[in-house]
């Protein structure tokens, strides 16, 4: 029986369902041969003598490694201990549950995951003091845009806010502080994770974390982390010490004395750029103004100057530009900083794209670096929120006709990290009983895949290859959802098997 860490030499009667399968004559069987962490050859079963530790994959589809190109690898890994409040109807509800959550050795309470622009009540400071009293108390948005405070957790931070929320930098600020409380407790947590997204066949990362990566990563894999590849960003704080440090886009970044199984794995990716709000805490900028608030059209948290800069700078020194951009006016703005700069990257979220902007991705060779399951966990709050907007809310098929390449993510923790839900997302544009929201914008599984992997089953390829239970191609939405991964290989390791 194949172990967890086993290093495979072939892999026995496989079907390839993903990337790689238009290289074959049919759906029948095929050995794949791996040599040096990549795959030496494909040939029908049996064809070729195995070599190595042979995983017989009886018959099951395989596709290459999936990637989550947006998370929020710490504040993801930790969710886990932190009350979840996506259910929480109201403030008084939110406040309520809360009262009850675990305090953690730090002294805290903390929650996240609400949306109270859906709620019929404010939040406010005498809500949630009624309610949680002198524990240190924070409820995190589910958009990671704001944070809820009670007065004793104001003061043991040194804020002061009339209703107790924070918006933007402050909340940010907020939500590193308590990421960074424990850097041994956090990289512990990142292991467990990193495990627990390898068994929905995750190889691979783009880690958005808010802190210096370049120490980190080095750090956890130093202490045995090996469960899939990463790209780390690197924030405006951070960019001069990035430049000077010599770091550029792509270069492996790693402790020569790293363990054999985790070399490799580490590379630098990009700036971060966070250039407006967003949907839920209504700070996108936006062309048209919030419902009920004339005067709010959102914020651009970078001037387009002061962008055009970092993203020049960054572009100097070897780095490529990853640009938070939500709505369409600062999709617009972030267009215009890689025209003027010459920057390469991608775009994160494009939540509200223009017309006219769709066919600048590909003319600029930005990458839209896109959400599906926002696209339905947000619906309502488009429904409220972006109805009088006249852009394109959550496109996807609008981009990739237009030319632009896409990448998915899932913007862990505002959205589960699993490939397979960013998949059916994008090819059903539902996730309950309703109709398809906006039906002109899904894709086919085969689109979906491609913008899921960085990577394809032929030889030469990384031997990143994740084996699944059902054929993706004719699985319905539910059943993408819930696909069964038999088994994650990275670089021919064995990273998760049933």
């Amino acid at each position: 029986m194949t172990e967890r860490e086993a290093a495979i030499g072939t892999v026995r009667a496989v079907r390839i369902a993903g990337p790689g399968r238009e290289f074959l004559m049919d759906d029948e069987p095929v050995d794949i041969l791996i040599e040096d962490g990549r795959i030496a050859d494909i040939a029908p079963t049996g064809a070729l003598r195995a070599q190595g530790e042979v995983l017989d994959a009886g018959g099951a589809w395989a596709v290459p490694g999936l990637w989550d190109n947006h998370v929020h690898t710490v504040q993801w890994a930790l969710a886990v201990e932190r009350l979840a409040l996506g259910a929480a109807g109201s403030a008084a509800e939110a406040a309520r549950l809360m009262s009850s959550a675990a305090v953690l050795p730090d002294g805290r309470r903390v929650g996240s995951g609400f949306r109270d622009a859906l709620w019929p009540d404010a939040p406010t400071l005498a809500v949630l003091d009624r309610e949680t009293g002198v524990v240190p108390t924070y409820l995190i948005n589910a958009d990671v845009h704001s944070v809820w405070l009670n007065s004793a957790a104001l003061a043991r931070e040194g804020f002061r806010s009339a209703d107790g929320m924070l918006r933007e930098e402050d909340a940010f600020e907020i939500s590193r502080r308590l990421n960074a409380a424990d850097p041994a407790h956090s990289d512990a947590a990142v292991q467990a994770a990193g495990e627990r997204a390898a068994m929905r066949g995750i190889t691979g990362l783009v880690d958005f974390d808010m802190a210096w990566n370049a120490d980190a990563w080095p750090r956890r894999i130093g202490t045995g982390f090996a469960a899939h590849r990463v790209e780390f960003a690197i924030y405006p704080f951070d960019l001069d010490r990035a430049i000077a440090t010599g770091l550029k886009s792509g270069e492996l970044h790693e402790d020569p004395d790293a363990p054999a199984a985790a070399r490799g794995l580490v590379r630098v990716g990009s700036l971060k750029v966070i250039t407006d709000g967003s949907l839920g805490t209504r700070t996108a900028a936006c062309s048209h103004a919030y419902p009920g608030d004339p005067l709010n059209f959102g914020m651009l948290t970078v001037p387009p100057d002061a962008l055009v800069d970092l993203l020049t700078r960054a572009a100097g020194a070897g780095l490529a530009a990853a640009v938070h951009a939500i709505g369409d006016r600062a999709t617009t703005s972030a267009l215009d900083a890689f025209t003027v700069s010459g920057a390469v990257g991608t775009m994160e979220h494009a939540q509200l794209v223009r017309h006219a902007d769709l066919a600048r991705f590909a003319r600029l060779g930005i990458i839209a670096s896109v959400q599906p399951q926002h696209a339905l966990d947000d619906r309502d709050l488009v429904a409220k929120h972006w109805r009088d907007q006249t852009a394109i809310s959550y496109p996807l098929a609008s981009l990739r006709n237009a030319g632009a390449e896409l990448r998915f993510g899932s913007d862990a923790p505002v959205a589960a990290l699993d490939p397979w839900h960013a998949i059916a997302a994008a090819v059903s544009r539902t996730d309950d009983e309703r109709d398809p929201w906006h039906p002109e914008e899904t894709l086919t599984v085969d689109q979906a895949l491609e913008a899921s992997v960085r990577s394809s089953l032929r030889p030469g390829e990384p031997a990143d290859i994740v084996l699944c239970s059902a054929d993706p191609r004719t699985s319905s939405a539910t059943d993408l959802r819930a696909m069964p991964v038999g088994a994650t290989l990275l670089a021919g390791r064995v990273t998760h098997v049933q």
